[in-house]
């Protein structure tokens, strides 16, 4: 399907050789098989991980360590070409790299960070990322987990979490929790004594990827656990602004992903003894599609050039994400009618997309939140209660 912006070609040499490297992998190790994992709610994490530690996409945006120190429009293109497979596929790079690796990097010691970040760039460990509670989601400070040091110097960590991408497979949980001192973040080997992740079922989205809830009862972990380097929301929150920036970028490749679908079912599907894309309805459909998708292109584009500037702030982030999903998920849904009842068929990628992108709406931060963070940030005042 043709580029009609050209959007790509704003992109560097570096830049393509990272879609190419990301869209190949997609193509060869992740198509032929992503409707059958939607189909049976699997995900062969362990399998891939290693392969997409060998093209540099696990912490990819990070430097030292393995990693593969990339810039953020890099970053970005992979999501959307990852994502272009499968959200699953994209939460789980996302999770590893933004959620997981970044607060290790960017506030763990150096003994953490030699730890975990060598092995987790090359897939050999999987991270996940624990702050969403089943009574807190949208209002983090909330949060019940809780640890206490005992007079050994040891924390003892006490509490659950929800819907934790990767949780029944990770090696090792950041796990955010209330203390004396405020919130900390605390670097948990998921073989701990009293760790247990047990695997969320029944779920209609996200099916190619593991869900989790993270359970902690007496967890004991040593003064070392503590990450030294930040306490209070700042911490998840910053984690939480370098993974949405990747879903500003991801959902771009599931819209693109539903459009090329349907461009292509309405110029071979014959009706009325001619193709559907012939009609003028369809074809209105096809071109309000395109604008979208090139309108979500162009935002993600300008939020990587200032990312690369040291320029984005939360709320561009915010503007992005409620921006991009919402027009994502209405390109999907627009698709689906498109291909009439075949759009609801795993012979198709439509409908997985659509399904996804309901819980990317949600996961995140929520429409609702992130409408309120621009909300604040037009009229300087916080509606959030």
């Amino acid at each position: 399907m043709d580029d009609l912006l050209k959007l790509d070609d704003q992109l560097t040499p570096e830049q393509r050789l990272v879609r190419d490297a990301a869209k190949g992998f997609v193509s060869d190790q992740v198509l032929p098989h992503v409707a059958d994992w939607f189909e049976n709610a699997a995900f062969p994490a362990r399998d891939i991980a290693p392969t997409l530690g060998e093209l540099g996409m696990l912490g990819m945006h990070l430097e030292g360590y393995g990693c593969a120190g990339l810039d953020a429009v890099s970053y970005g293109v992979a999501c959307r070409e990852l994502e272009a497979g499968d959200s699953g596929l994209r939460s789980f790079v996302s999770v590893q790299g933004s959620l997981a690796m970044f607060p290790i990097w960017k506030y763990g010691s150096e003994e953490q960070k030699q730890e975990w970040l060598p092995a987790m760039a090359s897939g050999q460990a999987i991270g996940c990322f624990g702050l969403t509670e089943p009574d807190h989601g949208s209002d983090p400070a909330g949060m019940r987990t809780h640890a206490k040091q005992d007079p050994s110097g040891d924390w003892i960590l006490n509490g659950s979490k929800m819907w934790i991408t990767n949780g029944s497979i990770a090696d090792v949980a950041v796990v955010w929790a209330q203390t004396d001192a405020g919130i900390r973040g605390f670097v948990v080997p998921t073989s701990t004594p009293g760790f247990s992740a047990p695997e969320i079922h029944r779920k209609m989205s996200l099916r190619a990827s593991v869900t989790s809830s993270l359970y902690f009862d007496d967890v004991r972990l040593p003064a070392s656990a503590v990450l030294p380097g930040v306490t209070g929301l700042k911490g998840p929150l910053s984690c939480l602004s370098e993974a949405r920036f990747g879903i500003v970028w991801g959902v771009v490749g599931a819209a693109r992903a539903c459009l090329e679908a349907a461009v292509d079912y309405a110029t071979t599907r014959v009706q009325f003894g001619k193709p559907i894309g012939a009609f003028q309805l369809t074809q209105e459909k096809l071109a309000w599609m395109a604008v979208s998708l090139g309108h979500a292109g162009l935002t993600a584009l300008h939020l990587g050039r200032l990312k690369e500037a040291g320029q984005l702030r939360p709320q561009q982030v915010s503007f992005g994400k409620l921006a991009n999903v919402r027009a994502a998920l209405d390109i999907a849904r627009q698709a689906r009618s498109v291909l009439g009842a075949n759009g609801v068929t795993l012979e198709y990628p439509v409908i997985r997309h659509m399904n996804n992108l309901e819980s990317v709406l949600t996961y995140e931060g929520t429409q609702e939140i992130h409408t309120l963070v621009l909300g604040e940030a037009l009229t300087g005042i916080a509606a959030y209660r």
